[in-house]
């Protein structure tokens, strides 16, 4: 889902909401979401949290107090957040964006569900992988 696929809808309006930590994405069509940042970065879709492969992904914690420092646009495609963690590596296309905003609910429960197999808290805070290996930019 990283192509923009000619039935995408494209958001018409896009507005950081900081206080409430939501990213809100306006639709011609009248539709209107607002994403959670903490979701956004959870499940952004950077190889860093992705991994590079199937079941390499990193478990995100301690992104509930995530804001939104920046956004850029890419092309005429995607969204670049910079998260206030630092985490800037994400481009999230706008089918991606579209699918994330309609499926919040079971994303939530997807995360979750994750958070308790791996018996973390959601708050704990992560443990940098770049104390482990080298960070990459």
């Amino acid at each position: 889902m990283s192509g923009l696929t000619p039935e995408t809808p494209v958001p018409t309006g896009v507005v950081v909401h900081s206080k409430s930590r939501v990213l809100e994405l306006q639709y011609a069509n009248g539709e209107a979401y607002r994403v959670p940042f903490e979701l956004l970065r959870v499940y952004s879709p950077s190889a860093e949290v992705q991994g590079h492969g199937p079941g390499q992904g990193t478990l995100q914690t301690g992104k509930r107090e995530v804001t939104i420092t920046m956004i850029e646009g890419v092309g005429n495609y995607a969204l670049q957040p910079t998260f206030s963690d630092g985490h800037s590596t994400g481009i999230y296309s706008w089918d991606l964006l579209y699918d994330m905003a309609v499926r919040q609910d079971e994303l939530w429960r997807e995360y979750l569900d994750k958070l308790a197999a791996a018996g973390i808290d959601r708050d704990t805070p992560m443990v940098p992988a770049a104390a482990a290996h080298g960070h990459c930019h």
